[in-house]
């Protein structure tokens, strides 16, 4: 993978819960753009869960193939909203976007400030998101050598 064939995008202090965005960041990490935008606007839509495998105390089971999950529908717009940042970065850089995939999405916490308010001491929760796309790589099928013939054993006089 080299930077010609990627395209990075960040957003910095979002309103938005830590442990939540670890969890959608989980579920895209691997897909390709178009199937991860699609996963994130049914989530939006609340018809399809996002499973949570790290963070799941005390959460419901949702039905399908998965265990824990969550509706995270303002997590989900931002990093909606992200991932299409990272689409207008690809094609500006002349890339395909069908065949962009998520190399790397993580999640980070931001500062914490302080709300505003008369209550004091109430800290804001506030992500770093990053997300890193690629394009697939087409690996040209190698011809595989034709078979050596076996060496001929020499008959022994007798």
């Amino acid at each position: 993978m080299t930077d010609e064939h990627t395209a990075t995008a960040t957003i910095s202090n979002v309103p938005i819960s830590t442990k939540q965005s670890v969890e959608i960041c989980s579920a895209v990490r691997g897909k390709s753009l178009v199937k991860a935008k699609a996963f994130l606007e049914r989530v939006m839509r609340m018809e399809e869960a996002v499973p949570y495998r790290r963070f799941k105390m005390n959460v419901a089971h949702k039905p399908g193939p998965m265990a824990a999950g969550r509706y995270p529908v303002k997590s989900c717009k931002f990093v909606l909203a992200l991932l299409n940042s990272v689409e207008s970065n690809a094609q500006d850089k002349g890339l395909d976007t069908d065949k962009l995939y998520i190399h790397t999405i993580l999640a980070n916490k931001a500062s914490r400030g302080y709300r505003a308010g008369r209550t004091r001491g109430i800290k804001a929760r506030n992500t770093n998101v990053k997300v890193i796309v690629a394009e697939w790589e087409v690996k040209e099928k190698k011809e595989k050598p034709a078979p050596k013939e076996a060496p001929k054993k020499q008959e022994t006089k007798q």
